[in-house]
């Protein structure tokens, strides 16, 4: 391998480089605006275990409805948690509050540069951490996500698994990185994992890298980065209930602690078994949705409960949405399966009532 690879990547990115909202184009002074690592730190939240293409709506939303992080940590938690609502791993918007509030009460509305200082933050890692400080202050930081691991991997060939091997890619890149372009070197990597390094047939004839990489050589690419095998995820059941009075539905708001935490949802058991419905009645049963979380597989049954008027509930944040609203509510997407089933359900009794 020879030592000029970033630079020749670079060039690369700068010819190629995606359109991003939240990107800097390559080789542009960083843009005269004190929110901008505010708009760095926002979109890798977002971008945990989630896709540019889905990231980028819920990114323009946010940016708009609040444009700084003074803004955003003055918001009622359920609105910013309605506003999460699709983009999943609901932990992350509760983290997206804690640290916006930290930012405001520990470094007077700006985020710290310091890579230190910005991992003391709430919800903000190793990762994390370094691209705020090489994509929104131009530091010297050395970016490590799952995409450059495995550019890196192939690049040298590093045989080890994931995540033992990640001591060896930051030592092999820490001195290779180039100085004041930190951010154009780890976006680089970053675009040409997506287009070209990919999982499955990476495109390795038009890779800029390709005479540089150990892995190419050797016809081996797709085998790296080697991972542990996964184990299977659990499978859990439990029962959603769809309460309808009225021509609207009951919601609640779970638990601030633990899955979906905060979010606006329908009443539901603590998805390990069926558990008691909140009121006795003429259940029905609807049929079930399924869902995957990060560590078990959820099968949830929704169960209906058509009523003459609405009672008054002593649930946790007990709201009657009509039924025209349900699907514009914010709902996580288990619930908002779910709702499609109550929906269809009401939609036909209306049909037989007609």
């Amino acid at each position: 391998m020879t030592d000029s690879w970033p630079l020749t990547l670079i060039n690369w990115y700068r010819a190629n480089a995606r359109d991003l909202p939240w990107r800097n184009p390559p080789g542009a002074a960083l843009p005269d605006d004190p929110d901008w690592p505010y708009r760095v730190w926002l979109s890798e939240v977002m971008l945990q275990q989630t896709t540019t293409v889905a990231a980028a709506p819920y990114f323009r939303h946010f940016t708009t409805r609040w444009p700084t992080v003074g803004a955003l940590a003055a918001a009622a938690d359920e609105e910013v948690m309605q506003a999460w609502a699709g983009l999943g791993y609901y932990a992350r918007a509760r983290n997206l509050l804690a640290c916006a509030r930290a930012v405001v009460e520990r470094h007077g509305r700006r985020f710290p540069a310091d890579e230190a200082a910005l991992r003391d933050l709430p919800g903000v890692g190793d990762y994390t951490a370094a691209a705020v400080a090489a994509f929104g202050f131009g530091r010297d930081a050395v970016v490590i996500d799952g995409n450059i691991e495995r550019v890196v991997t192939r690049l040298l060939a590093i045989a080890t698994p994931l995540p033992a091997a990640r001591p060896a890619i930051r030592a092999a890149l820490a001195p290779v990185v180039p100085q004041g372009q930190a951010g154009d070197f780890a976006q680089a990597m970053m675009d040409l994992a997506r287009r070209i390094c990919t999982p499955r047939g990476p495109s390795c004839l038009i890779c800029p890298l390709s005479a540089d990489c150990a892995a190419n050589r050797a016809g081996t690419a797709e085998i790296f980065p080697v991972k542990v095998a996964k184990k299977a995820r659990p499978t859990r059941t439990g029962t959603a209930w769809w309460i309808e009075a009225d021509g609207h539905v009951l919601t609640i708001v779970r638990p601030a602690k633990g899955l979906l935490g905060g979010m606006r949802a329908l009443p539901s058991c603590g998805w390990r078994g069926s558990g008691e419905p909140p009121m006795a009645g003429d259940w029905r049963r609807l049929g079930s949705v399924a869902h995957g979380f990060t560590h078990f597989e959820l099968h949830l049954s929704v169960d209906a409960l058509r009523l003459a008027r609405r009672p008054a509930l002593d649930l946790p944040g007990a709201l009657w949405l009509p039924l025209a609203e349900i699907e514009a509510a914010g709902l996580p997407t288990l619930f908002a399966k779910a709702a499609r089933l109550g929906l269809a359900a009401a939609g036909e009794a209306g049909e037989k009532a007609a």
